[in-house]
């Protein structure tokens, strides 16, 4: 048994002193020698019949393993009625293997009070199943004050799922039982996540289909996740508040709290797995130095979990090297986390074989992500018979992006049939992404309804993409307000074309602007024209003409040319037709024919009338006849009208 003695009656009669942790260390030559003559004095009283002093020498010898030594002379005090030699009989019987003959002696000394006693025998019949009679010899421990026996007593009741297990609990954590404690922490953290979850899940219900985050461009095969990114999901979870020291009863603390104060207790008795709970709560909390020192502490003391998430720590703060040394001893002690960490430190410095090395450990550890980690590496590898090997085993075992990334590769194969059961597994399970992609698989099949069902569903779950999708499809059936609603949230997500459709949708209700008096501000930015400016600030060629346009209608005619030019560089036939007529008006003809030459070679019918106009009055009337004949092709039906009317003029002109 883990307790010799029933220490609380030693103490009580001064046979034992209390260590203090305050205390300075002592010699050791003089602890040994005071200890021998200690135990001298106690053998002649003992000798002499101090049933007392056989009692405590009895206990000394059975602390030092001496059994044969200590037996004789606990049985002598036991047979005098000192209830702490029944005790300790009992230890030394069942130490030696005579369980029952133990028992027998412990219930001797539980009768005549000894919490421990009452406390080993509640365990040895637990050991042997009889919970009603280790219940009883438990809570006679208990309700003497031994901690151990409220502890014992706890686990019971816990395995048992009575509500009282956490009052016995709660009981052995005050009296300093760093187990309780942690086993206490650990219950009001479920707590506080179950309550965490009942009120999300009704603000959820108060307030459906609102869209969050967002990512990626539309197109199949946007939702695989990176290979940037390629360690375990699930690391972090959500804060809770320190709140400072409350009273021990929880009475008016919240269990997340309370939970903390518990973890911190226990971790400063040298709990490891506190230690690390700890850690995690002030990270989350962003207390990032402390939580630094509680990983390091649960560590040191062999969490290899503790050793995983300080590698992070260390790896976030720009520490690779450090990060590295910790993920690799707890990757050793096999934690699949870090082994996947490992694996993909190695695969952004180029390592391919190191990193392929560290998942395969993951795997062999037990984490499905190593197999959805090596499917990453073989598709960056071009080696796309080991990807779908790979993904298609942690599909198989529940790993939803890799269902998803299966898919993608499976439609890429051109294996749409295939691929849809694997997006829909993958959209079941959770995966936004694969949602996405569900609505450009039916999209592209001209199944709109379907689509939109599945962008919707990623959109609520804040998918950038699929909130724009929904948002253009409710413009499309007149719904202006929820569309609105969905493109600021994936405007706001960093889709640019959310941000220029926003902007289109403000822009025509934007009252004409009223004239002004001289001196009064002319022009004062509009909400539209910050989301113009964002979409452009993002390379939208489109809003960046737009922009170019108001700039251009308020005089700014430096800013008009620099929007023009950015949309023109990137191929934008309208900013480089509108560059042109600015450099025009600027007197840069020439310039202004290279910028129209490009829009009206891709396609702009006003730039290759300008052209034909300009050739016309430098008498190059062939070359001005080509462009008209041009814009005639390209239209639109006003140009065209003009151009045809310039053609036949040149013509006359030519044959004249």
């Amino acid at each position: 048994m883990d307790v010799m003695g029933d220490k609380a009656t030693l103490f009580e009669t001064g046979r034992f002193v209390q260590p203090s942790g305050e205390e300075a260390e002592a010699d050791p030559d003089v602890d040994e020698t005071g200890e021998a003559a200690e135990e001298v004095r106690l053998r002649l009283a003992a000798d002499a019949g101090d049933v007392e002093a056989a009692s405590v020498l009895g206990a000394l010898l059975l602390r030092r393993a001496d059994l044969d030594g200590a037996e004789a002379h606990l049985r002598a005090a036991t047979a005098a009625g000192d209830r702490a030699a029944a005790n300790n009989l009992g230890v030394l019987l069942h130490q030696r293997g005579y369980a029952d003959e133990a028992a027998g002696w412990w219930r001797i000394a539980a009768v005549a009070g000894s919490a421990a006693a009452a406390h080993a025998l509640g365990r040895h019949h637990r050991e042997r199943g009889d919970e009603p009679a280790a219940e009883y010899w438990l809570r006679q421990s208990a309700e003497q004050g031994h901690v151990l026996g409220a502890y014992a007593l706890a686990d019971l009741l816990e395995h048992r799922g009575d509500d009282g297990a956490e009052q016995w609990m709660r009981v052995a954590a005050e009296r300093g039982h760093r187990e309780a404690a942690y086993r206490l922490a650990r219950a009001l953290d479920r707590r506080a996540a179950e309550r965490g979850a009942l009120e999300r899940g009704a603000a959820d219900s108060a307030e459906p289909g609102r869209a969050g985050r967002a990512a990626g461009t539309p197109g199949a095969g946007t939702g695989a996740t990176g290979a940037a990114d390629r360690t375990a999901a699930g690391r972090r979870t959500g804060a809770v508040r320190d709140a400072g020291p409350r009273s021990g009863t929880g009475l008016g603390v919240p269990p997340a709290e309370e939970a903390e104060q518990w973890y911190r207790q226990a971790a400063a008795r040298g709990h490891r797995r506190a230690a690390l709970h700890l850690g995690a709560i002030l990270e989350r909390r962003g207390e990032l130095k402390e939580a630094g020192r509680w990983y390091l502490t649960s560590a040191k003391d062999g969490e290899a979990r503790a050793a995983c998430a300080l590698g992070f720590l260390l790896r976030d703060a720009g520490d690779t090297e450090n990060a590295a040394v910790w993920w690799l001893r707890a990757a050793q002690d096999g934690d699949g986390n870090a082994a996947n960490a490992l694996g993909a430190l190695h695969a952004e410095r180029g390592q391919p074989q190191t990193a392929e090395r560290w998942y395969r450990a993951a795997l062999d550890a037990g984490d499905v992500n190593g197999a959805y980690n090596l499917g990453l590496l073989c598709a960056e590898q071009g080696r796309t018979p080991q990807a779908e090997q790979w993904y298609r085993h942690a599909a198989y075992a529940g790993h939803r992006e890799a269902a998803n990334a299966l898919a993608i590769l499976l439609l890429q194969g051109g294996d749409t049939t295939g691929a849809e059961p694997w997006f829909s597994k993958a959209a079941e399970a959770g995966s936004v992404d694969a949602a996405f992609n569900l609505g450009i698989l039916y999209a592209g099949r001209g199944e709109d309804a379907a689509a939109l069902r599945w962008y919707e569903r990623a959109a609520a779950a804040g998918h950038t993409e699929a909130a724009l999708q929904v948002g253009i499809a409710r413009l499309r059936d007149g719904d202006e307000q929820d569309a609105e609603l969905h493109l600021r949230c994936a405007a706001g997500g960093g889709s640019a074309e959310a941000a220029y459709r926003l902007a289109t949708v403000l822009d025509a209700r934007r009252p004409r602007p009223s004239a002004h008096e001289l001196g009064e501000v002319v022009h004062e930015k509009t909400e539209c024209e910050e989301w113009y400016e964002r979409a452009a600030s993002q390379g939208h060629r489109r809003a960046q003409v737009r922009v170019g346009m108001l700039a251009a209608a308020r005089g700014d005619v430096v800013e008009a040319a620099r929007w023009y030019r950015l949309a023109a560089e990137a191929g934008s036939r309208n900013g480089a037709f509108n560059l042109g007529l600015l450099l025009v008006r600027e007197g840069s003809e020439p310039e202004a024919v290279v910028w129209w030459t490009r829009a009206a070679r891709e396609g702009h019918g006003r730039a290759a009338l300008r052209l034909a106009l300009v050739y016309a009055r430098r008498g190059e009337l062939d070359e001005g006849q080509r462009w008209a004949d041009r814009a005639v092709t390209l239209g639109p039906a006003e140009v065209a009208e003009r151009a045809a009317r310039l053609r036949d003029a040149l013509r006359q002109e030519l044959t004249a």
